[in-house]
């Protein structure tokens, strides 16, 4: 696997080619532009493309899926219009895969479970709530996840989303009693130092729309003692 630092740009680049390009996200940085006016990370993306391409004018990039602002990992992008419209489709029929790791403090009633869930999104705190059965406005969630690790304090799994829906992991992970560390929002009882979650965009694998080749890329671990001590 290819890694490329941009130090300018604040960039970890995981890889590169003509129609994607595959970045690490940090804790903090927003994918796309909001409400909030901070710079998103695409607008980097751009910065970094036009420096090392030397283009003139605007820079294509198209946005293929989002992290939540407290959440690391991987993000992909499409460098060019031909790549968008196929990975928006491989996304749309789930046939990119991801895999994420999550730090929780209680262990979770079994140590392998799917965990099906009816999501509730609440626009005016923007939370999640799940249900057990299915409610007006709801939308079914599952995801499977399993423990990999113990750590002195914390557990270390493993999710694998079978659907992509708002705040999934953190809410599925909560309403099992089993919230990520430093998520506040959805009951844990102290924040992260640097505002993140404990929570990781692991594994991307996908199908290269242009090439058509199996990609498979890996984000390190952000640099932090407990993540450290997960040493896989």
């Amino acid at each position: 696997m290819t890694k490329i630092f941009s130090n300018k740009n604040n960039l970890q680049i995981l890889h590169e080619d003509n129609h994607v390009i595959i970045v690490n996200k940090r804790a903090g940085d927003i994918v796309q532009g909001d409400k909030t006016g901070d710079k998103p990370l695409s607008d980097v993306v751009k910065s970094y493309i036009a420096e090392k391409y030397n283009k003139q004018g605007n820079v294509y990039l198209g946005v293929v899926h989002r992290l939540d602002r407290p959440t690391t990992g991987v993000v992909l992008f499409a460098k060019t219009s031909k790549a968008l419209p196929r990975l928006n489709k491989l996304f749309a029929e789930k046939t990119a895969h991801k895999t994420y790791w999550a730090l929780v403090k209680n262990a979770p009633p079994i140590p392998e479970d799917r965990l099906v869930h009816w999501l509730k999104k609440n626009p005016k705190n923007n939370k999640s709530t799940a249900y057990k059965k299915e409610i007006e406005g709801s939308k079914k969630a599952i995801l499977s996840y399993k423990v990999i690790k113990k750590l002195d304090n914390f557990y270390l799994l493993e999710v694998d989303l079978e659907t992509g829906r708002h705040h999934q992991i953190r809410t599925q992970l909560a309403a099992i009693g089993c919230p990520i560390k430093g998520d506040l929002k959805y009951g844990f009882d102290r924040s992260n130092k640097d505002a993140s979650i404990s929570l990781h965009a692991r594994i991307l694998s996908f199908i290269h729309p242009v090439k058509k080749e199996a990609l498979t890329v890996k984000a390190p671990l952000p640099k932090d003692p407990l993540w450290d001590a997960c040493g896989i």
